[in-house]
């Protein structure tokens, strides 16, 4: 991958992330909740993704933009497991038991804020409401906060099947821990993944961001090092963005502490290039895997995939979610619950659907769905596969889109080979950081969305 400070500088622009097409900024309440609800209930033979989210944080981390719930009442927890039980029950009646469920990941939060006893509750319920693959082709996945873990939880989530976990690093900086509320020394760090190791998990997961306060380029290359050096199987940098009137947590940092954009390029430069050199491939967007990790090989396969928790390995998946704002993807129908825990408590409490507002995709939403995730998973598109499913001539649907990356084709971002009846566009490895701009040559929504993070 190369690095072209004038394109980063000339396309580094809002935009969304592509964990979905149409955005969540789409959705909306107006949308007929039994049209959501009869929607859901359509019959299917895709295996099922499972996600659950926790929403409960011990510890306030200034940085965050997640939906949580900072509580030291961790009776909190049992009380939530019933809540996403009786979840469970409702949505479960809607769908044929023999569906398999191939992946299930637990978010937040900090998950690993439900005592052993909660998540054995849990693990019931899943098993009693849903069809597990427990053959060692399954992905089941949890995030963790290295502070509130403990080896018999471990122990349980591997009996249960998970397979990977994801370790919140973020900077190994005790000056940057301090300034955004995370303190958490190397050496517990190592602990926790000699724990995950010894429990069995067959792959890690580490989170960094860069563009916190009191980064610099060496300090995050001695961060970089460390990580290396630990071995995690997958690595993601991401990009924090720093907006204090949108989420309250993040006025606690100040504004003047933060690297300068300059320097924040130097960081996510440097960090590519230290990942590449010690053999980690880049997937995309914030993602660098091992290149015999799942997540390579379903690249190489064309089997890669995005949902709400970034790339993913298995394809072609109805994604089921529950809890607090979690959001569900069924065929081209998108379904997220209330964000307000008490909103969520009252409705799953009265037996209805924690329902807060969906989406219900058009035709060329679909259309347009396939031609960005091809682009964010594969960085190639080959227009006849769009031609062929959806039975239409591409070069005369996109015939707008197709003449706008005539501009990113001068400056070097993609590649286009023609043909009479074809074309197919692959994004150069200068592109590749900036992909997300490809994508929104086809987002037909984007003048109607509110401002997203810069893609960079």
């Amino acid at each position: 991958m190369l690095w072209d400070s004038n394109l980063i500088q000339k396309y580094n622009i809002s935009g969304p992330r592509y964990t979905s097409y149409p955005t969540a900024p789409q959705f909306t309440g107006d949308v007929s909740k039994m049209e959501l609800i009869g929607r859901m209930m359509e019959g299917s033979n895709l295996p099922i993704s499972l996600y659950f989210h926790i929403p409960f944080c011990a510890h306030l981390c200034y940085y965050c933009a997640c939906n949580k719930v900072v509580t030291k009442k961790y009776d909190k927890g049992a009380e939530y497991v019933e809540l996403l039980a009786e979840e469970m029950r409702l949505r479960a009646l809607m769908l044929d038991r023999d569906r398999k469920v191939t992946q299930l990941h637990l978010g937040g939060g900090t998950p690993t804020f439900l005592s052993v006893d909660n998540m054995r509750t849990l693990f019931k319920h899943v098993e009693e409401n849903f069809n597990l693959v427990k053959d060692d082709s399954q992905d089941f996945s949890i995030e963790i906060d290295p502070r509130e873990v403990d080896n018999a939880q471990l122990v349980l989530l591997k009996e249960f099947g998970f397979n990977r976990v994801s370790l919140g690093i973020q900077d190994f900086d005790p000056v940057v821990q301090k300034a955004i509320h995370r303190e958490q020394s190397r050496e517990l760090v190592a602990k926790v993944l000699d724990d995950v190791r010894t429990a069995g998990f067959k792959s890690v997961n580490f989170d960094l961001i860069y563009g916190l306060p009191h980064q610099t380029t060496t300090s995050f290359m001695q961060t970089i090092d460390s990580v290396i050096e630990l071995n995690p199987e997958r690595i993601s940098v991401f990009n924090y963005a720093h907006l204090p009137s949108r989420f309250a947590a993040q006025r606690r940092i100040n504004d003047e502490d933060l690297p300068s954009a300059d320097e924040k390029m130097s960081i996510l430069k440097e960090s590519i290039n230290a990942l590449m050199r010690a053999g980690y491939r880049y997937i995309g967007m914030d993602h660098f895997a091992k290149p015999d990790d799942p997540l390579a090989v379903a690249q190489d396969n064309h089997e890669l995939q995005r949902n709400f928790q970034g790339y993913t390995t298995n394809a072609n998946t109805d994604l089921i979610a529950f809890g607090v704002s979690a959001i569900s993807k069924i065929d081209g129908t998108y379904v997220q619950n209330h964000s307000d825990l008490a909103l969520y408590q009252n409705s799953v409490e009265n037996g209805q659907l924690a329902i807060m507002k969906g989406y219900i995709s058009t035709r060329d939403d679909m259309i347009r769905h396939d031609v960005i995730m091809k682009l964010m998973c594969d960085f190639c598109l080959d227009s006849r596969e769009i031609s062929t499913k959806y039975r239409l001539n591409f070069m005369h649907y996109f015939t707008k889109e197709i003449e706008g990356l005539e501009q990113l084709k001068k400056d070097g971002i993609v590649r286009i080979d023609r043909e009479t009846d074809h074309i197919i566009i692959t994004v150069t490895a200068v592109g590749r950081l900036l992909v997300r701009r490809v994508c929104m040559l086809f987002d037909q929504h984007l003048n109607k969305q509110t401002t997203f993070s810069k893609i960079i």
